[in-house]
């Protein structure tokens, strides 16, 4: 049951926990309808994971707690968009049969959790979190930290382990999120005893979808930058954003060479097409490959590859947008299906916690041989 080796943190003995079955634990903040970018990179691949047949549970959370942390002051954005990231997982295909979607807020185990893990972590180590160091950076909290903002690499420690998942799906920029979750894990359980389930990432296949650009070629989709393809999007929505792309400055003549890198229009390509897409759409190339080619030794117009980019893209989230409409016309049964959930979940993180407790030995009035011994004790002195 038990693996013991040496906390590269610390002179503290590792205590491993030998997980019984395969858990996935991911989520999104519901800050704005998701885009395409949260599809290619996390999305897709979590409705693949779902259909593999490969794991035992997977939960996927709606982390609106997390999403307070820096929009305090606003919690009717995040509220009313509970529901958009809701029909967007639904429509991308995740399937309440197979798959758990819940309300992180629903389930206040994981604040609890929270609470205890503080204990675990310095706040120099915090400091010392890239992901976080980015993110207060492009919040401006530099001078003004939330202590709320500031601990969520803890709370998303108590998401993941509350479920005692064993893989994580996330983007590359998350990997120290997942980095300082196995160092809470492996420190409570040389503390206290064996209890907590050391997280797996899960980085996405294609290395196009780490980080898919923004339509203007700034480095990240971002809604605050207004650079983004909505899976919601009509059509007529994405041919306009996609004829708009940003491409190759240099590149302004048909008969120029054109450069690939920086290119967003290739890049979403390599993101989103394939083969079968060229005998379809665009028979006169073979492949991507055969396309890059001739556009870099010149005599291909950006147009014609913008208008290639579109149809694959319209194939690919056509299915989406029927699926949320028909969601759309029955939205009660969407907040059942989000209640159902994380009554599931929150059942499951009570488990989990009650461990936590006896492991923690703060299990007070579950612990007869602590009011047994006790009640000698006591007998004892009179």
């Amino acid at each position: 049951m038990e693996e013991k080796n040496i906390d590269t943190e610390g002179s503290e003995e590792i205590r491993k926990v030998i997980p019984t079955e395969k858990v996935i634990l991911t989520g999104d903040r519901p800050t704005g309808k998701l885009h395409i970018g949260h599809y290619v990179g996390s999305l897709k691949r979590r409705v693949e994971l779902q259909n593999s047949g490969e794991y035992d549970k997977i939960f996927i959370m709606i982390a609106d707690a997390q999403a307070l942390t820096d929009n305090a002051d606003n919690p009717e954005k995040v509220r009313q968009n509970i529901i958009e990231v809701a029909l967007d997982y639904l429509s991308c295909g995740l399937d309440p049969k197979k798959t758990t979607l819940f309300i992180q807020s629903m389930v206040p185990e994981l604040t609890e959790l929270t609470f205890y893990y503080m204990n675990l972590v310095t706040v120099s180590r915090l400091q010392r979190n890239p992901t976080v160091k980015a993110e207060i950076q492009m919040r401006n909290f530099e001078t003004s930290i939330p202590v709320g903002f500031f601990t969520y690499p803890i709370s998303q420690a108590s998401d993941i382990t509350a479920f005692q998942a064993t893989t994580v799906p996330v983007g590359e920029d998350q990997l120290p999120m997942i980095e300082q979750t196995k160092e809470i894990v492996r420190r409570f359980n040389s503390i206290y005893a064996p209890t907590l389930v050391e997280p797996d990432s899960l980085l996405p296949e294609n290395q196009a979808c780490m980080r898919l650009p923004g339509i203007d070629g700034k480095a990240k989709m971002s809604k605050s930058l207004g650079n983004c393809i909505y899976l919601s999007d009509t059509a007529e929505e994405l041919k306009t954003k996609i004829m708009s792309m940003f491409t190759d400055p240099t590149h302004i003549k048909i008969t120029d060479p054109g450069h690939l890198e920086g290119n967003t229009v290739f890049t979403y390509l390599d993101a989103f097409c394939r083969k079968e897409h060229f005998a379809k759409y665009l028979p006169e190339y073979q492949d991507l490959d055969e396309l890059k080619t001739h556009y870099t030794r010149g005599g291909l117009g950006d147009i014609k590859v913008k208008k290639f980019l579109y149809a694959v893209m319209q194939e690919e989230l056509e299915p989406i947008r029927q699926r949320r409409k028909e969601y759309e016309q029955d939205i009660p049964a969407v907040f059942r299906i989000l209640q159902e959930g994380s009554q599931t979940a929150q059942k499951r993180a009570a488990k989990t916690l009650a461990q936590v407790r006896a492991a923690m030995k703060i299990n007070y009035f579950d612990d007869l041989d602590l009011i047994e011994e006790q009640a000698k004790k006591y007998s004892r002195i009179e």
